[in-house]
């Protein structure tokens, strides 16, 4: 009797999480923290912040329709191109449009690529109140326009893989319930 082949980074899924929702929902903190839990149990992950993507992949695109879906569209690419290769890719992009967030759940069908959409519903009163890049205040006072989910459109996720009230549970709970929902599709 032969001993087990060892796993070879090729034989672990990848997937990509997306975590959508309006701006200081908590996206990304969860993110961050699930990608410490996975990283301490061994899997290779990276986080697609998406204030990293708008400077560096996505430099000088605007907030209008277009741009958004473009923007949506190449973290979407990345997105597959990591998990296609045994990469868990946590996404936390708001990604307002459903039909942008169905484009990219498509392509990654079309690969075989295992893709999971989260919706972290937190209310826009929970979220003003945490203003974590003082956008809310800004758009008060009127000095930013277009906030999503304020005087910009954010279309709620109808069939999410999984639904969040972040307001209701701290970060650990939350990244425990995605990471319940990857252990649970076999992805974790």
């Amino acid at each position: 009797m032969s001993a087990p082949r060892p796993v070879q980074e090729t034989d672990v899924t990848g997937a990509t999480v997306w975590l959508t929702g309006l701006p200081s929902a908590g996206k990304t903190t969860i993110a961050y923290e699930l990608a410490r839990t996975l990283r301490e149990r061994g899997r290779a992950v990276e986080v697609l912040d998406g204030d990293e993507i708008r400077e560096f992949l996505s430099a000088g695109l605007g907030f209008g329709r277009a741009d958004r879906d473009t923007n949506v569209q190449r973290v979407g690419f990345v997105a597959e191109l990591l998990a296609r290769n045994g990469v868990l890719a946590l996404v936390p992009v708001i990604a307002p449009f459903a039909d942008s967030r169905e484009a990219v759940r498509k392509r990654h069908q079309a690969g075989g690529t295992p893709y999971l959409e989260v919706h972290v519903a937190t209310p826009v009163e929970v979220c003003s109140v945490r203003d974590v890049k003082g956008l809310y205040a800004k758009q008060a006072a009127g000095e930013l326009s277009g906030l999503t989910g304020v005087d910009d459109p954010y279309e709620e996720p109808e069939s999410p893989d999984l639904r969040i009230e972040s307001q209701d549970q701290t970060v650990q709970e939350s990244a425990a319930a995605v990471h319940a929902l990857l252990t649970e599709r076999g992805l974790a």
